[in-house]
């Protein structure tokens, strides 16, 4: 490779919006060789010039780390958008030099003492709240990156985490490939009765993308596959049990077995956790990980998930008494005997039997430029910003890809974000998430400072547009939507100048969920629906029934949804606090074992639900995935605000809404998270609220 296309390297450019369509997968491995060998000289000449202040300490360390999360941020981000063979070839041959860096800065002594020496300096007073929690994190990061450990205790402290990353990369394309290796072909009427039109045409786009030239919505053949958009609406409507029964045991077992089997990685991975904390002085991993969390303790945790579950428990008895009755009640023969493939299809037919109307049918009041519309009006309504298309203006990574921009009240920019909102199985892991693309920061070039905007990415996996129809969601796309987007909010609502502390940056894991999951209560209010639920053809408004079966079905079965989540958390604390891998029980056993609390329906022998729990063996929820049900106390608790300001009182709203962006959105990781909230709320979180929008609290009581 010639000096001269190194030079011109797009994944080099070391700032501003990624040139995605200048980035190939041949120019990962040259530019991350140039690249780490320069922050490698630049670390070096830090260390020996280092001064125990601000500007000699934090602002020259944060350029090299910016440099280094730039090009290695774009990369993570095709990885989960534009998956290939060759970027993960990539990806694999750089991610151990990225790794091995990352540790070396993580344990510059130098750095760390440079750190303490400005905690205890005379200018400590003088920092402002959001610089002295930098500081603060950045002594906590460093002694949980193992500052302190030498010799021998160093080198294998290193050689965990490079084997952890490569372990955590596996697990995620193990999974992507199990998922995309299994697929269903159906070709005759009687193996679709059932299904809805949305699924009949997304199933025949399948077929065609897989080679089967002919394939139409309505004479097939129908190609179904265990991505969710195909698999959740088949579970949900096809009167076929056998065939529910074979695509349930394919979804629960993937990346189980065979050359994709995730189950030795999931031991080893907590095996090399368990070795971690013992290195850095903690009893498990659950302690190490609550050591940067909002919660206090396992116990806090333990406490809060016993509080739900035992709220929750019975509802979900009653919830699955009521299904079997229903099933019987239509003569059933599964009716004694419901399994897991005949949950969704009987929870559907009850719920559409109950409220009248089925998911499918809103589906046409929600394509999604309006969905759009109705959240870009609600967020102006609120926070008094204004989203508007600014496609053209960025690089994109694939045609569907929009990008937008926000302004505030006086018509100036303040951050900008894609949006890549469609599903495509072959190249993009499953689920939805925000990502941080640019954070805000104040940058000083030649003399002169400025703002530099924040860019998000929001990433979710809807049902395209099939057959010239727009994407039509259904309202669960919709809230996925609206939650993501209030992630979005938190990175680019932001007040914050201090880039380490800006948006979601130095927010405590467990109450960075508190803005997404607020904005998913918008979803249900008045005006928001009504503002962006019009029929796509027609443009009539949702009729005033389906408002009101929706809010009725709000809590359809919530006491099964709530316990669901209790039994990821409990398994994922258990996991990484009680269970010592290489005893007598594997993590499936752990999982089989706390079932019988925290499950209504005990899993099936075989449900090797762990080897795709990406969440705790590739994200970054280890430990931590009741993150979602600690945060969404808060995000309950929050809503109430405007609840109690009446959300009829459009002046109440606005005063609340400004209140709500000046503290949870603008003071990002500048403050403690409760500190935050009780600067928004007046008073500490309470459970009541969120038991309330759940309709659990009578049971509790």
């Amino acid at each position: 490779m010639s000096a001269v296309t190194i030079s011109h390297n797009p994944l080099l450019k070391g700032s501003g919006l990624p040139p995605f369509t200048e980035i190939q997968p041949e120019q990962v491995v040259p530019a991350f060789n140039q690249l780490l060998e320069e922050l490698d000289q630049q670390l070096t000449t830090l260390e020996a010039n280092l001064q125990p202040t601000w500007s000699g300490l934090v602002e020259p360390l944060e350029k090299l780390t910016e440099r280094l999360n730039w090009s290695w941020g774009i990369v993570n981000h095709l990885m989960g958008v534009k998956n290939s063979p060759e970027l993960r070839e990539a990806f694999e041959t750089v991610q151990p030099q990225v790794v091995q860096f990352v540790n070396k800065l993580g344990q510059s002594q130098p750095i760390y003492n440079a750190f303490k020496q400005l905690r205890a300096s005379d200018n400590w007073t003088s920092l402002e709240s959001a610089q002295q929690r930098i500081v603060e994190a950045a002594i906590r990061d460093a002694e949980l990156s193992g500052v302190g450990l030498q010799g021998e205790a160093r080198e294998r402290y290193n050689a965990i985490q490079m084997e952890l990353a490569e372990l955590s990369t596996k697990f995620s394309n193990h999974t992507l490939d199990a998922t995309k290796a299994f697929s269903l072909t159906l070709t005759t009427k009687e193996e679709i009765d059932g299904l809805p039109n949305s699924l009949l045409s997304l199933a025949a786009q399948a077929a065609r993308a897989a080679g089967e030239e002919n394939a139409t919505p309505e004479n097939g053949p129908w190609r179904i596959t265990l991505d969710f958009p195909s698999y959740g609406p088949f579970m949900q409507h096809s009167t076929r049990r056998d065939l529910r029964e074979k695509l349930y045991k394919a979804y629960i077992t993937r990346a189980a077995s065979g050359d994709l089997d995730n189950n030795p990685l999931i031991e080893r991975i907590l095996q090399l956790r368990q070795e971690l904390s013992d290195l850095l002085g903690f009893q498990n991993f659950a302690e190490l990980s609550l050591a940067s969390k909002m919660a206090p303790n396992v116990e806090a945790v333990e406490a809060l998930l016993e509080e739900l579950r035992s709220a929750s428990y019975d509802a979900a008895v009653k919830d699955l008494d009521a299904l079997k009755a229903f099933a019987a009640s239509k003569e059933a023969a599964e009716a004694q005997d419901l399994q897991h493939w005949d949950i969704s299809f009987w929870a559907e037919r009850q719920r559409e039997e109950k409220f009248a109307f089925t998911a499918e049918e809103l589906r046409p009041y929600f394509p999604l430029p309006q969905v759009l519309d109705g959240l870009f009006g609600l967020v102006k309504r609120l926070f008094g910003v204004t989203v508007t298309p600014a496609d053209g203006q960025a690089p994109i990574w694939h045609e569907d890809v929009r990008y937008f921009q926000i302004a505030d009240e006086t018509g100036s920019p303040i951050a900008y974000f894609y949006l890549d909102p469609y599903s495509r199985p072959a190249e993009k892991r499953g689920g939805a998430w925000m990502d941080t693309c640019i954070s805000r920061g104040k940058i000083a070039e030649n003399g002169v400072s400025a703002i530099r905007l924040p860019v998000a990415y929001l990433v979710c996996n809807q049902t395209p547009p099939v057959d010239g129809k727009p994407s039509l969601m259904t309202f669960d796309e919709v809230e996925t939507l609206f939650h993501e987007f209030g992630h979005g909010l938190h990175h680019m609502l932001t007040k914050v100048d201090y880039t380490g502390a800006a948006g979601i940056n130095n927010v405590e894991w467990d109450a960075v969920e508190l803005p997404s999951q607020f904005m998913e209560n918008w979803c249900y209010e008045r005006p928001t629906l009504f503002g962006m639920a019009k029929h796509y053809e027609t443009g009539e408004p949702l009729p005033e029934h389906y408002y009101q079966k929706l809010l009725a079905a709000r809590n359809y079965m919530s006491g099964s949804a709530t316990l669901r989540q209790i039994h990821f958390s409990s398994v994922d604390l258990e996991l990484h606090y009680r269970y010592h891998p290489g005893s007598n029980e594997t993590a499936a056993d752990v999982r089989h074992r706390l079932a019988k609390t925290t499950t209504v329906l005990p899993p099936l022998p075989e449900d090797s639900f762990l080897c795709a729990f990406g969440h705790i063996f590739a994200g970054g929820y280890a430990a931590g995935y009741y993150s979602y049900k600690w945060a969404e106390v808060l995000s309950a608790d929050a809503f109430a605000a405007f609840e109690e300001a009446g959300l009829e009182n459009e002046e109440a709203i606005k005063a609340t809404g400004k209140r709500y962006r000046d503290t949870v959105l603008a003071l990002g990781g500048s403050k403690h998270p409760m500190e935050v909230f009780q600067s928004f709320r007046g008073r500490e979180p309470s459970t009541v609220s969120l038991l309330k929008h759940n309709g659990l609290l009578a049971i509790a009581s």
